[in-house]
């Protein structure tokens, strides 16, 4: 699904964004709601951040990536913790691109993630290169999504991918 925010263009910076696990659901500006194999997904667009529900069996989950006044977690490369029954992995990484590539690299994002039945992708007015995009799938029994937050004024594309799934036993 892909939707133009209704709203000014305001985190336009890529060393804003912070991350956070567990914050109550913020004001989202467009939402997803996904059913993924038992597990209740809901994708919502902050602006040019995101934050991702899960439900599953009676447990939740919450992800933040957004300009959070007051936080003191900055976006990590990556973070690998235990969240009640749950394994969770994050990942980050920073793309630059020149004006041309980044041109190109949002397209092909917003094409990709438009007509996903999984995806969800909004566009800021007046810049159409200026975009946060999310998609979700489930697979192997864990519930996973990417995100891409473009900055094309600093020519920034920053990646989120997060994995969501039962604590593996351990082996000798």
């Amino acid at each position: 699904m892909l939707t133009t925010l209704k709203t000014s263009y305001t985190d336009t910076r890529a060393a804003d964004l912070a991350w956070a696990l567990g914050r109550e659901p913020l004001p989202a500006l467009a939402v997803l709601d996904l059913e993924l194999s038992g597990a209740k997904l809901q994708l919502r667009l902050l602006g040019a951040s995101h934050q991702v529900l899960l439900e599953e069996e009676g447990r939740h989950c919450s992800e933040t990536v957004a300009c959070m006044p007051g936080s003191s977690t900055p976006l990590p490369l990556g973070v690998s913790k235990r969240v009640g029954e749950w394994e969770y992995e994050f990942a980050a990484r920073v793309e630059t691109l020149t004006h041309g590539s980044f041109a190109g690299r949002a397209q092909e994002l917003l094409a990709l993630v438009a007509d996903h039945p999984n995806g969800l992708a909004g566009t800021f007015p007046g810049s159409p290169h200026a975009f946060t995009a999310m998609l979700a799938q489930r697979h192997e029994g864990q519930v996973r999504w990417r995100t891409w937050h473009a900055y094309p004024q600093e020519g920034q594309l920053v990646v989120t991918r997060t994995r969501l799934g039962a604590r593996m036993p351990a082996t000798l």
